[in-house]
């Protein structure tokens, strides 16, 4: 079946019936951007299950899933550890509005994970519901602790759609090609430094303009919203150090890398010196999303004691959730956790390894240029010569490869992120015959993008 033949019976089998009826209720039929398939065009899959490492459309059709719920089926879907957490949880109650032993635990849990011989930069926790709400609370708190207006941000990196950060942001926001949002004034974008990602000297200068107001430096560990882009050797040490010296804090945000990467996120590959260059430093807030819930609604900021005891009810900063810590969530995020064993992340490895290399592999015996871009067990495609350092090099690809090229591993059964500038994910879950699959698809995908054409 051609790739045209595929897109039009999906048009008028289930999945585009049930997209013609969400468009009648739902802005443009999906509560999400990037699951409108906007960037590749075609209709979206309408998915009704997912076990393991495979998802199943409303057509009933089988695929292998390397999106993994963007990050949170670290283990697989419907891991049944992770589902009978959950279910003993519902059956004592969905949601109480306080608080609960289950908080403490996961709390205390994230803390002791988020460490290096024995030192850590999580002294207190504070559970939201989602990253957006952890990235936008950790702002206010970095401002309200240090009495300052000035945020930077790096061009490229999302941190959640609040208004001061979808300045120049990645993922679907750079999918619909768009700057930043309607909606945000111009006082609000004002109080937004955006610098190009990996440069320190852009960085530098902006402390020397605008040290007295600048609160805080917030920088994806490793970007993963614009395709993978690892952080340059001893980038965010030397953020640390620069923000430090100014009276600034510096937010990793971790939605992404946190506990998907490894027990300890980014930070912990870096603190660990398995990342060059990157030992004797800690962030002073941390963002979680993903991965810590464990596929529910759940996220977190965390840092040192002092700056988050400026939380209310301790201090003056305000920020209150009915959902967050739910128990539901919580519960599922402490099984996801307490299962994702080293062994886990070793098999995550080597199973990204694996495809990353064949995909790349396939790509170059059809001659299309293109790097392979990885941040641990994360890893991404860009249509270029040369490596990408930061956004601009990022844009500057053949992105209308990508889409020819998803469509042809959909058609062979395989579910890609709907997007060139999403992170692939994988899972403890895809084993021989998930992997095999996908190595089955990827040269006829690679003689599509071989094949295709700029747009006129």
């Amino acid at each position: 079946m051609t790739t045209t033949t595929a897109t039009t019976a999906a048009q008028s089998g289930a999945n585009g019936q049930l997209f013609a009826r969400a468009k009648n209720s739902i802005p443009g039929g999906v509560n999400s951007p990037v699951r409108a398939y906007g960037s590749v065009g075609g209709t979206p899959r309408f998915l009704t299950a997912a076990k393991g490492a495979y998802v199943t459309d409303a057509e009933g059709r089988e695929y292998v899933d390397l999106v993994a719920s963007w990050g949170p089926a670290i283990l697989g879907h419907a891991h049944p550890g992770t589902v009978e957490a959950v279910q003993q949880a519902a059956s004592r109650g969905l949601s109480f509005g306080a608080s609960t032993p289950g908080e403490t635990e996961l709390a205390e849990l994230v803390k002791q994970r988020v460490q290096v011989d024995g030192d850590g930069p999580i002294e207190k926790l504070r559970m939201v519901s989602t990253g957006t709400e952890a990235t936008m609370t950790a702002i206010r708190l970095a401002r309200g602790y240090t009495g300052r207006d000035l945020l930077v941000k790096f061009a490229g990196h999302y941190h959640g759609h609040s208004d001061s950060l979808l300045a120049e942001a990645g993922s679907g926001v750079a999918t619909l090609a768009l700057p930043g949002s309607a909606g945000i004034t111009a006082e609000t974008a004002a109080q937004t430094l955006v610098l190009p990602y990996n440069d320190l000297d852009a960085v530098r200068r902006a402390f020397d303009e605008h040290s007295e107001r600048i609160a805080a430096v917030i920088v994806e560990a490793a970007a993963a919203n614009m395709g993978v882009l690892a952080p340059e050797r001893g980038f965010n040490r030397a953020l640390s150090q620069i923000t430090k010296a100014n009276g600034a804090l510096l937010i990793v945000d971790e939605v992404l890398t946190g506990f998907r990467v490894g027990p300890a996120g980014w930070w912990g590959l870096e603190a660990s010196n398995t990342v060059p260059d990157g030992i004797g430093w800690k962030p002073d807030l941390v963002t979680f999303g993903k991965v810590i819930g464990g596929g529910m609604p759940l996220a977190a900021l965390g840092g040192r004691r002092e700056v988050m005891d400026f939380l209310a009810p301790l201090g003056p900063v305000y920020q209150a959730g009915t959902l967050s810590g739910n128990p539901l969530a919580v519960a599922a995020g402490t099984a996801t956790l307490r299962a994702a064993t080293p062994e886990v992340y070793a098999h995550l490895d080597r199973t990204a390894a694996t495809i990353a290399e064949a995909t790349s592999a396939a790509l170059s015996a059809e001659g299309v240029a293109h790097t392979v871009q990885h941040a641990g067990n994360l890893f991404s495609f860009a249509f270029l010569d040369e490596a990408p350092r930061n956004y601009d090099d990022v844009r500057a690809q053949e992105a209308f490869r990508y889409a020819p090229f998803f469509h042809a591993m959909l058609d062979a059964g395989v579910t890609l992120p709907p997007s060139v500038f999403e992170a692939w994910f994988v899972t403890a879950a895809h084993d021989d015959r998930a992997v095999g699959r996908v190595l089955e698809a990827l040269p006829t995908a690679a003689k599509a993008a071989a094949a295709a054409t700029a747009p006129a």
